[in-house]
């Protein structure tokens, strides 16, 4: 088990990659502490995992509410190991179609919440000696694509911050990674998919960017963050591991 015994905090723990991530590091031997801002969905996955561990609501944006989680986990478990910022959303639009509002909405969840979850866990892992990050980033910060434009410029600015924190962490035994999956197959996908005039046309579209011919499942992005998260990356730092299918070189 790649994770025996080690305390991990992830957020957006609720669906998606998230939840598939919880439920692989629980079965790789980690007590993990689930936080999504909703409570019902932490809830439902910490009662999932193969061993015990806690739900924790928590707004990823609002920095009382981070700040209070890593406390708490801290605190229920005796320390954190691993964090997996992984928290986010997505909005559809050209700059020219996304409002002030939206642009904002993205930015505190997406960024800002990598940068809060990030200083407030990273004081309770360098207490004892270090611990690793990893933060969920996404392919197309690298390709980029059509009408997504605040949802890339998060991604880019994900991207950019792991490296950055990398550097200034490293000293503290502090590991700092990022994972960019390609399209996935979430409940962000699946909302897509409900607003899409031509549901199949646009399935085969987003499956068409990866010469595998289709979109990842969540356990399989979930490999690639324990991988980052585990001793078996113990050199990698300030890496984004691409995830995506080919779709960055096809």
């Amino acid at each position: 088990m790649r994770l025996r015994d080690k305390v991990v905090v992830i957020t957006g723990a609720g669906a998606g990659i998230g939840r598939a991530t919880a439920l692989l590091c629980a079965e790789e031997g980690a007590t993990v502490a689930c936080i999504d801002r909703d409570p019902a969905a932490a809830e439902a996955v910490a009662a999932a995992l193969a061993r015990p561990g806690m739900a924790i609501t928590a707004d990823v944006g609002a920095e009382a509410e981070v700040a209070a989680a890593m406390q708490a986990a801290a605190a229920r478990f005796g320390r954190i190991d691993v964090l997996l910022s992984n928290a986010g959303f997505g909005i559809q639009g050209a700059v020219t179609e996304t409002t002030e509002a939206d642009w904002d909405a993205i930015f505190r969840v997406n960024v800002k919440g990598v940068f809060l979850c990030a200083k407030h866990a990273i004081p309770i892992m360098a207490a004892r000696g270090g611990g690793v990050i990893v933060n969920t980033a996404s392919n197309i910060a690298i390709v980029g694509i059509r009408d997504r434009a605040a949802y890339v410029a998060t991604k880019g600015a994900v991207d950019a911050l792991t490296r950055a924190m990398a550097i200034d962490h490293a000293g503290q035994g502090i590991r700092i990674n990022a994972v960019a999956p390609g399209p996935t197959a979430t409940s962000y996908f699946e909302g897509m998919l409900a607003r899409s005039n031509d549901p199949a046309a646009f399935t085969a579209a987003l499956a068409a960017r990866s010469p595998l011919n289709r979109v990842a499942q969540p356990e399989e992005i979930a490999r690639a963050i324990v991988f980052l998260a585990s001793d078996d990356s113990s050199f990698m730092l300030g890496a984004t591991l691409v995830v995506d299918g080919g779709h960055a070189i096809w």
